[in-house]
C-alpha cells in the first residue's frame, strides 16, 4: 500500500516513522516532509505544500495512493478530507466542518454546553468589527466577575499560541483588544484549577477508541514560565491515570462528543484530542483538537503495538473492527528541543550536529530542520523531538535527556523539567 503523509513537523515524522513499520505499506510520500522524513525507510519527501490542496489531490491520483494521512490543523480547516473525498480519495482526518471542534473555539464550547459535557463557563466577543467598545466592555463585565487568573482565548487557529492566562486584569484586557484589533473572535473562560492531561482516540464517526493518556508541557520555560508554546515535552502514560477514569471520559465526554456533532449532521472521522483537566468535581475540557497532538504524537506511538495503518484505514473506511489497541509495557518520556527565543521570534539557518541512534530505546524525530549543502540545519522554532523509552517513566526520562544532550546547535532551547513532577 502506499501512503500519503501531509505535513512537516516532529509529528509527521513519528507518523510516517510508525507507518513504516507496518508489512502492508510498501512507499511513504511525504508532503513536503523535513530533512528527517527522507531519511526513513520507504519515505520519500513531495515538494507541495501542506496547503496546496489541488496538487496534494494530483499527486495522490497519479502516484496511486491507498490512503492519506493529515497531520496539521491548517489543512484540515481548508478542507482538504472534502476535496479528497470528492475525488474518491481515501483519506484519514475529519472533514472542514468537523475540524471545526478546533478551528472555532466557540463552536466547540457551544457544543459542550448545549450538550452537558463538563467544562468551563464562557464568554463570547465579536471580532468582526476590531475593536469595538461594546464587545471590550461585555469583555471587561466578564473579567471583572471572574477571579484570578483569567483565561482569553483567540477563537481561531494560532499555531497554539492563542491561549494567554494571566493574574493582571489589564493584561487580559489588553490581550482582548490586541485578538480583535486582529478581528479574532474571542473567548473568555473561567480559570479552573487542577491537572492537566491529553487523551486522544480514533474514532470512525460512532465508536471511540482511546490512546494512552498523556500530559504534555505547553510553557516555553521550566516550572511553567514564559509563554505558551505548541508543547515543549511530554509524557505516556499518566500512571494516575486508570482504566476506569478512560472508560469514564470515554463516556462522558468523548462518545457524547461525537455524538452531538452527528446531531448536527457531521459525521467526525479521524483523532479527536480532548485537552482535560482534573478538576475536584471531576474531568472537564480545556479544548478540543481535530488532529494528532505534537508533541503527544511522538510520546505515543513509539509504545503502540498495534499495526497503525491498519487502525487509520479502518477510521478512513468509516468502520473501526477493532476493540482495542495493543500497547507495550513500556513508558515514554519526549523532550522538544526548539530555536532561542521560540515562540517569539528566533534565528535559523544553524548547522545541527546529532549522532546517529542505533539504540531501540530513543527515538529522534525532526521538525523545524532542513538541508543546507547536505547538512541539517533549523528552519522553525520546535526544531528536534527526542524520545526516551524504558520500563519506567525515571528511565524512559534518563534516555531522553541523555541524547539532549548529544543534540548541537546554536541557540538550542529546551525544559529540563519534562516528567519531572510525575517522579515526586
Amino acid at each position: 500500500m502506499k501512503v500519503l503523509v501531509v505535513g512537516s513537523g516532529g509529528r509527521e515524522h513519528a507518523l510516517a516513522c510508525k507507518l513504516s513499520e507496518s508489512n502492508q505499506v510498501s512507499e511513504i510520500f511525504v508532503a513536503p516532509g523535513n530533512y528527517g522524513t527522507q531519511q526513513e525507510s520507504k519515505c520519500t519527501n513531495v515538494n507541495i505544500a501542506e496547503t496546496d490542496i489541488e496538487s496534494l489531490v494530483s499527486f495522490a491520483k497519479k502516484n496511486e495512493i491507498n490512503l492519506t494521512v493529515v497531520g496539521p490543523e491548517l489543512p484540515l480547516s481548508l478542507g482538504i478530507v472534502d476535496y479528497f473525498q470528492r475525488n474518491n480519495l481515501k483519506i484519514f482526518g475529519p472533514t472542514k466542518e468537523g475540524a471545526k471542534i478546533e478551528t472555532s473555539k466557540w463552536f466547540a464550547k457551544t457544543l459542550m454546553l448545549e450538550n452537558n459535557i463538563p467544562t468551563a463557563k464562557a464568554c463570547y466577543l465579536d471580532g468582526s468589527k476590531g475593536i469595538d467598545n461594546m464587545e471590550i466592555n461585555k469583555g471587561s463585565k466578564f473579567l471583572s466577575e471572574m477571579t484570578p487568573p483569567y483565561v482569553v482565548k483567540a477563537d481561531g487557529l494560532y499555531s497554539g499560541k492563542g491561549v494567554v492566562v494571566t493574574n493582571d486584569y489589564n493584561e487580559a484586557l489588553n490581550t482582548i483588544k490586541k485578538f480583535l484589533s486582529e478581528q479574532m473572535n474571542v473567548v473568555l473562560e473561567e480559570y479552573l484549577e487542577g491537572e492537566e492531561i491529553s487523551l486522544l482516540a480514533f474514532t470512525d464517526g460512532n465508536k471511540v477508541l482511546p490512546l494512552l493518556p498523556s500530559q504534555d508541557y505547553k510553557r516555553a520555560y521550566d516550572n511553567d514560565q514564559g509563554p505558551n508554546t505548541g508543547g515543549m515535552g511530554a509524557y505516556a502514560p499518566v500512571s494516575k491515570i486508570s482504566k476506569e477514569f478512560i472508560r469514564e471520559v470515554t463516556d462522558s465526554i468523548l462518545e457524547p462528543t461525537i455524538k452531538s456533532m452527528d446531531n448536527k449532521g457531521i459525521s467526525y472521522h479521524g483523532v479527536l484530542y480532548a485537552g482535560l483537566i482534573l478538576t475536584e468535581t471531576g474531568p472537564k475540557v480545556l479544548e478540543y483538537n481535530a488532529r494528532f497532538g505534537d508533541p503527544e504524537t511522538q510520546t505515543i506511538l513509539p509504545l503502540l503495538s498495534s499495526d497503525l495503518y491498519e487502525i487509520l484505514e479502518e477510521v478512513a473506511n468509516g468502520k473501526i473492527i477493532k476493540d482495542n489497541l495493543e500497547w507495550k509495557e513500556q513508558r515514554a518520556v519526549c523532550v522538544v528541543l526548539a530555536s532561542r527565543g521560540y515562540p517569539k521570534e528566533y534565528k535559523k539557518g544553524f548547522t545541527i550536529d546529532y549522532p546517529s541512534i542505533q539504540d531501540s530505546n530513543v527515538k529522534i524525530y525532526l521538525a523545524g530542520v532542513s538541508s543546507s549543502n547536505s547538512s541539517p540545519v533549523t528552519s522553525g522554532g520546535r526544531v528536534i523531538s527526542v524520545t526516551g523509552i524504558d520500563e519506567t517513566i525515571a528511565k524512559a526520562r534518563c534516555e531522553a535527556y541523555k541524547n539532549v544532550n548529544k543534540i548541537e546547535y546554536f541557540g538550542k532551547q529546551f525544559r529540563g523539567d519534562i516528567a519531572l513532577t510525575t517522579l515526586k
